[in-house]
């Protein structure tokens, strides 16, 4: 199967643990096809880089997984129709990368 990784950005006004819900909702639509979630990380509010829908902040999630096409474009259909989700983008992988992108810039910074 196919492996993809999926960014995600939630409203503002969510709190962690609605957004924590939401995820596991999208990701039982995976799983339930026969998909695996490798990795969820959440990223928390962070500061978007211009407004969105009157939103200056949103929760930030990023979804490892391996899924079929059809599994996917079922999600997506599902985040396009909800109101809690700003953006999302979703890639095909060839492999997942192991470090974490907060490390690396802490190790650019020294």
């Amino acid at each position: 199967m196919p492996l993809y990784e999926m960014m995600l950005i939630a409203r503002q006004d969510m709190a962690p643990a609605q957004v924590e819900d939401m995820v596991e909702q999208l990701t039982t639509i995976i799983t339930n096809d026969g998909g695996t979630i490798h990795k969820t990380n959440h990223w928390g509010l962070r500061t978007l880089a211009y407004k969105i829908n009157k939103n200056r902040k949103g929760h930030y999630c990023v979804l490892h997984m391996e899924c079929e096409g059809k599994s996917l474009h079922e999600m997506e259909r599902v985040m396009r129709l909800s109101e809690d989700i700003l953006r999302f983008m979703s890639l095909r992988v060839d492999s997942f990368e192991d470090n974490n992108s907060d490390t690396e810039t802490e190790q650019e910074a020294a």
